[in-house]
Order: C-alpha cells, then structure tokens, then sequence
C-alpha cells in the first residue's frame, strides 16, 4: 500500500502549517482564550481565515459549493491545525458536511452546505447526553410531530462551541426510533449555556423545549455512529500533530536543560524515555492512517477500525503528554509554557467521543473471531 502523500496533499498541508505559523502564534492562542477576539475560547475571525483558506469546505462537495475532498486530506488539515493548538472546531464542519450530503434531501443540502463551505455557518454535533456516557444508542431527548414538521425536546451537553454555533445536528427518539434533526440556534424553545474547557475551548449545555427542528434522517444512529468516526478520525490526526511537536518541544528542552555541567539529553535513563515518547507517537501516527483509511469501509469494519485506533491514540496522548511534563520538570506544569496546554489538550482528547476504557470495550465487543480481529 501507497503511503506517500500526493503533491497536491503536501501543498496543502504547506499552505496550512504556514497559516499556523504566521497566523496563530502561542501569544494569539492565548488572546483568544481570554476572549479578546470574540467570546472565550473562540474567534469568529479565525473561523473566517480558515474559510478563506477553503478549510470549511473541504468535505462539502464541489456541487455545493465545497472542494469535494477526501479523509486524507482532512486528516493532513488536523495534524497540522493540531501542530498549533488552534482551538476553532474545524472537525464539526467535517462531519456536518458528510451527515447533511449523504443523508439529508435536496432543499436542507442547499440551505446549509454553501453556507458550511464558505464559513458563513458553523453547524455542530450536539450528540452527547448525562445518562449515555458514551453509547450513541442512549437517547432521552424526544422528537413530537408538530404539523409538517417537528420539535423536539430534551438535553445536550459539551457541545463543541455550541454558543457559538449557528445549528445543531442533534439525535432524538422519532416514533420508537433514533433519529438525526437540524436545528437552528436563532429558532425559538433553544437556549445554550457557553462555558470554557480545561484545553481552552469552548462547549455549551443545549436545551430545547419545544424547538422547531427539520429531519435529516430517520436512520439516526447509522448517521450518528457515521459522524462520531469521522470526528475520531479527525482527533486522532489533531493528536499526532500535537503530539509531534511535544516531541520536539522535549527533545528541545533536554538538548538545552543543563546539569552538572552537561546537557541533561546526555543521561541515559532520560534519552530511553524520550525514545519510550517516539516509539508511542508513530504508533499514533500509523493509527491514526488506519483510521482515516478506513472511514469509508463498511460500518462493522468501520466502527471496529476507529475503535482500535482510539484505543492506541488514547494511551499515545496520556503517555506523551505525561513523560513530556515530567521531562520538563516544574516549568512544563506553568500557564505560561506551550507544553502544559499540549498536555490539556491531549487529556481533552483522549476524553472526546469515548475515552480509552470505552473503546476497549468497543474493541472487545466487536472481535467476532481471530480472522475478524485482522481483517
């Protein structure tokens, strides 16, 4: 199998990591967190950078006003929009795209994708539940038929930028049946509750009462576990490039860290763990090729292949972020340097769409046999 990256796909993540470079700066970043460029944890501003680079519409298909490309493509975006930390959900634009052109009809294609691709909207995934914890089958929020249409009503929680958002795919039980609907923030019976996360993002709490909502799809969880994987994906490729410069942000610190006179790179129980950290981000990184590589494989095959993915990313992440803090000494825990906030968002990241008991579990459950498990 072909590793190698086209040229237009090394374009690409060229033009993306120098964007990161010049645009978003670690003094940046924390400006945006401080909410000196829009509310705490989000810049409107750097959503629009983004769509002028076409990263909005990178999914949406070229026939609605997108650039139609693929996973891999995704996947170099994240790793390099991971390299710096940059907070904005760019993976929500990933899956509103995939959900609403493969599932939704004609009219809600073309009042929400064009709008997607040229970063006029921001559309989340608003799936996330107190008594699910991380099954995509547990719902409690209700969907009721209302004339032609629908409301539903219900809770969800950590809703990416969900204050910030301009619609919500929210799952709903239909007539017995999971279900996906689009519903608008400016619509009547929806409140959000913004607040910021450990990493410096930004979520919100959703409550709809009574909300007006347009039906997606009524195969709600396929849609549903279809958008979760794609989210994992894209985090897997966000981690690895996070964790590519932890690496290099440490092996900086050791070659420059002096004691006894000498770099502390020289001490040998050091530099093993430091080889321990590599060894852990290239099976991330080969993992995180499997995942993507596998979105658009059957479900069961799917399902099975992020599941395995975010079990190898999510020990990845807590193990580098973990050995980069203790390499670091007391300065790698300060507000003050970068590596602390790669350590957060990593432990964010391992915790997003399941945690690594979660998808153990997922693994476990969908070992059908020996030859199953290497398919």
């Amino acid at each position: 199998m072909d590793f190698d990256f086209t040229d237009e796909q090394q374009q690409l993540r060229d033009a993306v990591r120098k964007w990161v470079e010049k645009a978003y700066g670690f003094e940046r970043r924390r400006a945006i967190v401080a909410g000196q460029e829009g509310a705490p944890g989000y810049s409107r501003q750097v959503w629009g950078e983004l769509a002028e680079l076409g990263l909005t519409g990178l999914a949406v298909p070229e026939a609605d006003g997108g650039m139609g490309m693929g996973p891999v493509e995704g996947m170099v975006v994240m790793e390099e929009l991971g390299r710096g930390l940059v907070l904005e959900p760019l993976a929500q634009s990933f899956i509103a795209a995939a959900v609403l052109s493969g599932y939704a009809d004609a009219a809600l294609r073309q009042a929400w994708l064009p709008r997607i691709a040229s970063g006029e909207a921001l559309v989340v995934l608003a799936q996330q539940e107190r008594r699910a914890r991380y099954r995509l089958d547990v719902c409690d929020t209700q969907a009721h038929r209302s004339g032609a249409g629908w409301t539903l009503d219900g809770a969800k929680h950590i809703v990416p930028a969900g204050d910030q958002a301009d619609a919500f795919l929210v799952p709903a039980v239909a007539d017995g049946r999971l279900a996906l609907f689009l519903v608008e923030r400016a619509a009547s019976g929806v409140r959000t509750r913004g607040y910021g996360t450990q990493d410096g993002g930004r979520a919100a709490d959703l409550v709809l009462q009574q909300a007006p909502a347009q039906l997606v799809t009524a195969e709600g969880l396929r849609a549903l576990e279809q958008a979760v994987d794609i989210g994992i994906a894209a985090h897997c490729a966000e981690a690895v490039g996070i964790m590519d410069m932890t690496m290099a942000v440490t092996i900086d610190y050791l070659n420059t860290r002096k004691q006894f006179g000498v770099p502390i790179a020289s001490f040998q129980a050091l530099r093993h763990r430091a080889a321990d950290m590599k060894m852990q981000l290239e099976l991330a990184r080969s993992m995180s090729y499997y995942a993507t590589l596998k979105l658009g494989a059957p479900a069961e095959e799917r399902r099975r292949a992020i599941a395995r993915a975010k079990v190898q990313l999510g020990q990845a992440m807590r193990f580098v972020g973990q050995q980069s803090i203790q390499l670091h000494g007391g300065i790698g825990m300060t507000d003050e340097y970068i590596v602390s906030h790669y350590f957060k968002r990593l432990t964010q990241l391992e915790l997003t769409y399941g945690d690594t008991l979660h998808h153990l579990g997922e693994v476990s459950t969908r070992m059908q046999d020996t030859a199953g498990v290497f398919a």
